[in-house]
């Protein structure tokens, strides 16, 4: 995760919240960071790290903190003062591109949840992601340019502007811009 540029500022910084967040949530369950960093799977110095607001965390640590922590990823994310997820609007994942970033705009419920996101990639921008659980899947609409999604033991699927596409993520895979101008799609992320 990337730290927001100006043209951003307007937007809640997801790290600010995430911070405040692992902390009060960890504290409230009476973890200490060694234990909750055990439970996570990630070290100690990532949990002071995002604790502190200075560590560059993946979506996916963000993940395996809620899960250890009890409660949604949206949960973790959200400005703290907000009642419920349906308007989160954070950016979340940032890329080397300025044109390249993922917003959650907001959650419902579902078998847990179901997230919406905005996102774009810039010209040859590759966003990376580990698999999920077996009953996780990824429902993606192309709004602008065309994004290749790469799933590992798939072959590569293009989806242009106007198309969609619907997978099962409990494998590996890449949302990866192979054209030379801007993709825009919304994802939506339902477990």
């Amino acid at each position: 995760m990337h730290s927001q540029d100006s043209a951003t500022q307007d937007r809640p910084d997801v790290l600010a919240h995430v911070a405040g967040n692992v902390r009060a949530l960890r504290v409230d369950r009476g973890f200490s960071q060694d234990m909750l960093a055990a439970q996570a799977g990630v070290s100690r110095r990532m949990i002071s790290g995002i604790e502190s607001g200075e560590a560059n965390v993946s979506l996916s640590t963000l993940d395996r903190l809620a899960h250890a922590l009890g409660v949604s990823f949206s949960r973790l994310v959200r400005p703290p003062e907000m009642p419920d997820n349906s308007r989160i609007d954070s950016l979340a994942w940032r890329g080397d591109s300025p044109d390249s970033r993922a917003t959650l705009l907001g959650t419902v419920p579902a078998a847990r949840e179901a997230e919406l996101w905005t996102w774009s990639l810039g010209a040859g921008e590759t966003y990376p992601a580990e698999a999920d659980a077996a009953d996780w899947h990824e429902m993606l609409y192309v709004v602008e340019g065309a994004l290749t999604v790469e799933v590992e033991g798939a072959e590569p699927k293009r989806v242009a502007a106007g198309d969609f596409l619907i997978f099962t993520s409990d494998h590996p895979y890449l949302f990866v811009n192979r054209e030379d101008t801007l993709v825009r799609f919304v994802r939506n992320v339902v477990f």
